[in-house]
């Protein structure tokens, strides 16, 4: 039988590239439909970049422009009843202040994972290309990453497996009332 959250949420999944953002957004969309839920989306950075916020680029002004965009595409989605997982680097405290300001039920998850194991698992070479002065405006390289202070959860995928994340989100949205067995 299908199920549907007790009330919809705004997952929103931060920290810098190749932390672990995607992945753990994953398992976590998985084990929910797994489980039966339905009415859960996900909005991945990588994916509205090619699409609502191409013509965007990586300077602080057109970043906070970028979340802006996609957390009213999160608002509504959860104000219609849709649980959202987002998973974008969102580097700047006052961008996902904003956020947590607009989006009712908004959940900070913290990927956190050591830029030296970020780099590590970069199968693009974006760090190394930030660092060569190829990418400008990198996060974690040539431009900040502000890591939240409070989140709700903070996964450190450099020490728990993508599973054990996963659970982590899982076990909050229960212990929360986001979800019902």
């Amino acid at each position: 039988m299908k199920k549907t959250p007790n009330t919809w949420f705004v997952l929103w999944f931060t920290g810098l590239s190749g932390a672990g953002k995607t992945t753990s957004a994953d398992a976590v969309f998985q084990k929910l439909k797994d489980m039966w839920y339905e009415h859960i989306d996900r909005l991945d950075g990588d994916i509205v970049r090619e699409s609502l916020t191409k013509d965007l680029g990586f300077t602080k002004a057109d970043r906070d422009l970028n979340i802006a965009r996609v957390s009213f595409v999160a608002e509504i989605l959860s104000r219609n009843g849709v649980g959202v997982l987002s998973t974008f680097v969102s580097p700047y405290t006052q961008a996902r202040q904003n956020l947590r300001d607009k989006c009712t039920n908004y959940i900070e998850v913290f990927v956190n994972a050591p830029l030296a194991e970020c780099e590590k698992r970069d199968v693009k070479g974006l760090y190394q290309k930030a660092r060569d002065g190829i990418i400008p405006n990198f996060t974690g390289i040539s431009d900040p990453y502000e890591a939240p202070e409070n989140p709700e959860i903070e996964l450190r995928t450099d020490l728990e497996t993508v599973e054990e994340s996963a659970q982590k989100v899982i076990d909050y949205l229960f212990e929360n009332n986001y979800l019902s067995k």
